[in-house]
């Protein structure tokens, strides 16, 4: 009988079902576990080949005939800071964000069920209850942050704190190469101030303070259009079956927020 080392991965597939991103197709996922002193150092290096976490499960897409999802990390060094871009940051100029342990509270469950109320009714987290929810955020054996968006204080600059009700939140994992963004979310009822897309510019900034290269959006998928938001944020890379490519492509199609 073969004998396998706990520190050894082992992988696994999951049965075909309904693709959540393209209608009539189906997905299947290879997936591991991420547990253990090493489970740190995997996640780096499965996210470098296209893996995204979930709680302790690392997984990438393993779909028969299709290659439509790609991985994407934007280049943090070399982020080009459009007009648009710009005019996010100017109209969330008034929110900052605090980084915090990867702790979940009442505040962030009602933010949560507002924005998946209103955004993804239908999909997978729409029955998520708080303890759901609750292992989301702690279910980890890795790195991970809560980042809590709020008003601006008076001693913001000064303390890093912040006042009012809660804006947006993300839940992030930092890597030894960049910051991974595993789910954010955020008021829905504030299309004016697209928080989803300040919130991947505040960590492009973030990433560029710590030092880090990258920012991992997890999967683009072409032919989504609520995934399409990803291309806009260039110069990145995505993953090929050669390896990472970088691409200054320019906005074709309208974002979704």
């Amino acid at each position: 009988m073969t004998e396998h080392s706990r520190d050894t991965p082992q992988f696994y597939l999951t049965a075909p079902s309904p693709c959540p991103y393209l209608p009539g197709r189906e997905e299947r996922k290879v997936f591991t576990h991420l547990v253990g002193e090493r489970a740190a150092s995997l996640n780096d290096v499965l996210t470098q080949g296209g893996f995204r976490r979930s709680q302790s499960i690392a997984y990438r897409p393993a779909c028969e005939g299709c290659r439509a999802c790609v991985s994407v990390r934007i280049c943090v060094d070399e982020f080009d800071l459009t007009r648009s871009f710009r005019r996010v940051l100017a109209e969330n100029e008034d929110l900052a964000g605090t980084l915090r342990p990867a702790a979940p509270t009442s505040e962030q469950y009602s933010l949560f069920r507002a924005y998946v109320n209103a955004r993804h009714g239908s999909g997978g987290m729409a029955d998520m209850s708080v303890l759901d929810y609750a292992m989301m955020v702690e279910d980890t054996h890795v790195e991970t942050r809560i980042v809590e968006y709020r008003r601006r204080g008076p001693d913001t600059r000064i303390t890093g704190r912040t006042v009012g009700d809660l804006f947006a939140v993300a839940l992030t994992d930092i890597l030894a190469d960049g910051l991974s963004m595993v789910y954010s979310f955020y008021n829905p009822n504030l299309p004016d101030r697209s928080l989803g897309t300040f919130l991947i510019l505040d960590h492009i900034a973030r990433a560029k303070e710590m030092h880090l290269p990258y920012v991992y959006l997890g999967y683009w998928v072409q032919g989504s259009r609520k995934m399409d938001y990803k291309r806009r944020f260039l110069p990145q890379e995505r993953l090929t079956p050669v390896g990472w490519e970088r691409s200054d492509e320019p906005v074709k199609a309208k974002p979704q927020e």
